[in-house]
């Protein structure tokens, strides 16, 4: 399930996308240019009016279309985050109250080896990881390891 703002094209990356093709035309006139003359001072006119400005359009727009695609993806990402951590009763959107209601309510403690965070066994980001292992005391104690913004396992060992 996709949002409006998901399926619209980012202007950012129209722009891109007209950037490029402006520098593919400025470029290609300017070789048809350079490539009618046999003397290189008469070739400097079409450098320096077409080829040069059409090259600064294609890298303008490859910006553009990194730039557009980072923010689309930004974009889907929190959409998936908003999607994930949306746990609700049916009951509480009618009445007008919201019910923080953690994912997970298991009480034994697991963590990815490499990882950053501690989570409840039940935690949809470790559950069914063959790599999970349980969490380590000293790595707790020593604060190298964060609690999980979803599950939220502090809650329960706070």
């Amino acid at each position: 399930m996709r949002t409006g703002r998901l399926r619209t094209v980012h202007p950012v990356l129209w722009a891109g996308w007209a950037a490029l093709a402006a520098g593919a035309v400025l470029c290609v006139i300017g070789w048809y240019g350079v490539s009618g003359e046999r003397y290189a001072e008469r070739q400097l006119p079409y450098l320096a009016s077409c080829t040069v400005p059409g090259a600064a359009l294609i890298v303008a727009g490859a910006v553009l279309l990194t730039h557009g695609r980072g923010a689309l993806a930004a974009a889907r990402v929190e959409e998936l985050y908003g999607l994930l951590v949306a746990a609700e009763p049916a009951d509480a959107e009618e009445s007008g109250q919201v019910a923080a209601i953690p994912l997970a309510v298991s009480g034994d403690l697991l963590m990815v080896p490499g990882g950053t965070l501690w989570h409840r066994a039940d935690c949809p980001l470790v559950a069914g990881k063959v790599e999970a292992v349980p969490v380590d005391a000293k790595l707790l104690t020593s604060g190298e390891l964060g609690p999980c913004p979803i599950c939220d396992p502090a809650e329960e060992t706070g």
